[in-house]
């Protein structure tokens, strides 16, 4: 049997976008959406974000680890917005130990993907957190729609 078009729907989508809202609870139980650029490890199945320990989603994710992120495709110009690709996974964030093998390993995943950021993966308030994701809903469009199990979501991330 052959890989589902979802799936490759959803790692297209996972590979075509860099940034996601990440939702988070604060100490009271609010909600608090951020932006967060985010990095694929494949071979962990997990996804890794490089946080500042100014930023609010920092200490909202060490006091309460169960997170959400949404990624959506971009909006075509002159395009209804209502079936726009999306998935929303549902993770658990954990601070990765600075200066360790996994924190080396986050570094270069994360560098793999944006470059760019090498300089920020040296200052010394800025954490790797690894999301191990616990399930998803995707939308790839009108009328298709699921849940993924968590075995399906790692397979579609292994194969990125």
């Amino acid at each position: 049997m052959g890989e589902h078009s979802l799936t490759r729907a959803l790692r297209e989508l996972l590979l075509a976008r860099r940034t996601a809202a990440l939702g988070t609870l604060d100490r009271h139980g609010g909600v608090f959406v951020s932006m967060v650029p985010f990095a694929i490890d494949r071979e962990a199945g997990e996804l890794v974000l490089h946080v500042s320990a100014l930023a609010a989603h920092s200490g909202n994710m060490q006091h309460s680890p169960h997170v959400s992120l949404l990624v959506c495709a971009a909006e075509p110009d002159g395009e209804p917005v209502h079936a726009l690709p999306r998935v929303t996974l549902e993770a658990r964030a954990r601070f990765v130990e600075p200066g360790g093998p996994e924190a080396a390993a986050s570094r270069l995943v994360y560098l793999q993907r944006f470059p760019e950021a090498e300089m920020m993966t040296t200052l010394g308030d800025f954490r790797f957190v690894r999301l191990h994701l616990l399930g998803a809903r995707q939308v790839a469009g009108f009328g298709a729609a699921r849940s993924l199990p968590t075995d399906e979501l790692y397979r579609a991330l292994a194969a990125i």
